[in-house]
């Protein structure tokens, strides 16, 4: 298997990239086998967003090994907790990962550092859910806004691509991933998201909710089409169903 990407990196690594990609592209090779579906659709220049449906703690990885090998370095917002331990905060804020607060007003911060790293070129790595997914059946549940509000900030496209298999590499809110043998990872990259209407309408939550919905729903159709299967008629709501937003739903929250 080579290690040569499909479209070469145009911007410099950085020495957080110079160090990770060296250990992290070797272990998923070995560790995975991919199909990759349309990778050029992922833009070669200029700030764009790029949503992927969640359903593994090691989605950030095979997501990185798609969107390195196709000439971008990926930005993610990564939740703020990562950031804590001195290493690992000054090796993610050296890689240009933005922390969130999630569920709070903090959060706020994050999407102006995420604007702002798009209108600078860059390409953000989002995760419209928010967290793992908690559909029973793994399909995309609802989704957060702060995709839709920084394409309609900034006026980038934003580009779905929906995935599947990592579950099978490690599954939600477990700790002993299947190393072999390879895990298939399916990926498939989808046009941009059509906002081009709502980006002229006034910024109330009815318009950031059609975008969100619209990036859902490309989102989902993806996923359905890798799957070769009808995804439910209704996305899961987490809040409706009164399952935890973070964490394992499985665990009972401390009181």
């Amino acid at each position: 298997m080579t290690l040569r990407p499909v479209r070469p990196l145009q911007e410099k690594r950085g020495w957080a990239f110079n160090l990770a990609v060296p250990i992290l592209k070797p272990a998923l090779i070995a560790t995975t086998s991919r199909t990759w579906i349309d990778g050029d659709k992922i833009p070669a220049t200029g700030g764009c967003i790029l949503v992927f449906n969640h359903v593994s703690h090691v989605d950030p990885l095979t997501a990185a090994h798609i969107v390195y090998d196709h000439g971008r370095k990926p930005r993610y917002l990564a939740k703020s907790g990562l950031f804590k331990n001195p290493a690992l905060g000054r090796f993610l804020t050296a890689a240009g990962q933005i922390p969130v607060e999630r569920l709070s007003k903090s959060a706020k911060g994050a999407l102006d550092d995420a604007i702002a790293a798009v209108n600078a070129g860059g390409c953000v790595v989002v995760y419209p859910e928010g967290t793992l997914t908690r559909d029973p059946d793994l399909w995309p549940m609802t989704g957060k806004s702060g995709a839709a509000r920084i394409a309609l900030q900034t006026g980038c496209p934003v580009i779905p691509i929906g995935q599947w298999g990592a579950h099978n590499l490690l599954y939600p809110y477990t700790k002993r991933p299947h190393l072999f043998p390879r895990t298939r990872i399916t990926m498939k990259v989808g046009d941009p998201v059509p906002l081009d209407d709502l980006r002229a309408k006034p910024r109330t939550p009815e318009t950031i909710n059609e975008a969100t919905d619209r990036i859902m729903d490309a989102l989902t159709a993806l996923v359905a089409e890798l799957r070769d299967e009808e995804p439910p008629a209704e996305r899961f709501d987490p809040r409706k169903a009164g399952v935890r937003l973070t964490g394992n739903p499985e665990k009972k929250e401390k009181t």
